[in-house]
């Protein structure tokens, strides 16, 4: 991982004042957005230990707090407590946690963060683990204020806190390079513990951390989003020879409501939206060979899936659907065009919308891509990818640059227009989709996972030019009963 000179350590008195957790002072371990664009991004999991066996870890944000409600800055205060509402939304995730049989829960001391964990961990016999260095990132002299005040009374510097958090100073201290480092040291103790299936119940920043620490380190907060309540899986699995773990992103931010519900992305508004559609399930059958793959129709389940998608996607007025030319991808956004232009007469809307829809070449894969990979190893530790060879990978990635560009033209450059464009085909090209958003190099497309039917969704608060924020991924929770659980037992690899 790469190093940097560490910041200007805080004085004695400062740290005991704004009571700083082990690592807070230790050296840096993560560059500046500019240094890290510029040099090459290391292996996925790259910093992380050695592990024996197979590890999932779920990380869930508490629920909504009095402070949230109230707009104020929290960071790591111990004020504000759950509202009523952030309770519900605990009891929600205990429901949708309650068939995990979760070997351990780390949580963070702070009380809204706590209280969370307590609900969801009821009636489980272990003890919660609390982790001071789970608490949420230390924003000194910005906590307690509310976000107005914040943009009022520092101006330059809260908007570089928005936009450059890599950078952004206060009080002699880079809050955000503090966080990296004391979430690659929570690292080392979630995955020392014996358990196969980790809970961790902990905050905003803290988590966004701890997504990108064990994706190599990649500082990238403001560019996904962690919903109360969101939770969000992560498989890791063991390499020979003492290695560090592979690490597969399997879904991030599965909150309650649906992924598509207005709000603020990376705290701020947007009005433009790129979600990602996979293609539904299609046709194995000896007729539709492996050489005409492409040419495969949905089959009974992705003709369900991709109704059960543009059920959901009536919540949103979508403006336009590009699609893959390969049969399953144009019906599946046939489908999600036909209900969108019916939005009146199913109740949705007072009057019809047209919806523009067109094949995009550059979201077509090459057949090899159609081949699953059917054990639960090969599928964290490739994402689908495992089969591929290197030139057929680099082919896909040098068309996503091209497919990205086309999704973004599609966008207009301006502060007032709306836009929702539904960019609809195979899970192999929205991984790649994925990581162009992020900046992220080829080689990590393996560090993602997409089921048939799923949704991902992309926010622009600074539009077309600016960089994408992903708000989740992998969503199937729209699926009804043909769903794919959020968590499950890595016991049985048919269960995958």
């Amino acid at each position: 991982m790469l190093l940097l000179p560490p910041a200007p350590p805080p004085s004695p008195a400062a740290a005991g004042r704004r009571g700083l957790g082990r690592g807070a002072t230790a050296c840096i371990r993560c560059s500046s957005v500019r240094e890290l664009e510029s040099s090459p991004s290391p292996r996925p999991g790259a910093s992380l230990p050695p592990l024996r066996e197979a590890k999932r870890v779920v990380l869930v944000r508490h629920g909504q707090s009095t402070w949230n409600a109230e707009g104020r800055i929290q960071g790591s205060s111990d004020v504000s407590v759950l509202t009523p509402k952030g309770e519900s939304q605990a009891e929600t995730s205990r429901q949708m946690l309650l068939s995990d049989s979760f070997d351990a829960c780390f949580t963070s001391p702070l009380a809204r963060s706590r209280r969370t964990a307590e609900i969801i961990w009821e009636g489980r016999g272990d003890d919660l683990i609390p982790d001071s260095d789970l608490r949420e990132i230390d924003l000194y002299s910005f906590q307690g204020l509310l976000k107005h005040e914040g943009k009022e009374r520092y101006g330059v510097l809260y908007q570089q806190w928005q936009k450059n958090a890599a950078n952004f100073s206060i009080d002699g201290h880079y809050p955000v390079r503090e966080l990296w480092d004391r979430a690659q040291n929570c690292w080392e103790r979630i995955l020392a513990h014996d358990g196969k299936s980790v809970l961790v119940v902990a905050h905003n920043a803290v988590n966004q951390a701890l997504v990108a620490t064990s994706l190599g380190g990649c500082c990238y907060v403001f560019m996904v989003v962690l919903s109360n309540c969101g939770a969000s899986v992560l498989d890791f699995t063991p390499q020979a020879g003492g290695a560090p773990p592979s690490v597969c992103l399997n879904r991030l931010n599965q909150t309650p409501n649906s992924p598509v519900a207005a709000g603020s992305s990376a705290g701020r508004k947007t009005n433009k939206r790129v979600i990602l559609a996979c293609q539904g399930a299609t046709q194995s059958t000896p007729e539709f060979g492996l050489g005409r793959m492409g040419y495969a129709p949905l089959n009974m389940l992705g003709t369900i899936q991709s109704q059960k998608t543009a059920e959901l996607l009536l919540d949103l007025k979508v403006n336009g659907i590009l699609c893959s030319p390969q049969v399953a991808a144009v019906d599946t956004a046939t489908v999600i065009c036909e209900v969108q232009e019916a939005a009146d007469c199913l109740g949705v809307d007072c009057v019809p919308r047209y919806v523009e829809m067109k094949t995009l070449l550059e979201l077509e894969i090459d057949d090899a891509f159609q081949m699953k990979q059917k054990s639960f190893g090969a599928m964290v530790e490739s994402g689908w990818l495992g089969s591929m060879d290197y030139r057929t990978l680099e082919l896909l990635w040098t068309q996503s640059k091209e497919a990205w560009q086309a999704l973004l033209n599609e966008l207009p450059d301006d502060s007032t227009s709306d836009r929702v464009l539904v960019a609809v085909g195979h899970p192999a090209i929205h991984l790649a989709l994925i990581c162009r958003c992020l900046d992220l190099p080829m080689e990590y497309m393996s560090s993602f996972h997409l089921d048939d039917g799923s949704i991902s969704v992309i926010d622009f608060p600074d539009g077309p030019k600016g960089r994408g924020v992903v708000r989740c991924t992998n969503y199937t929770a729209h699926l009804g009963r043909w769903s794919i659980p959020i968590t499950g037992t890595i016991e049985n690899d048919e269960e995958f």
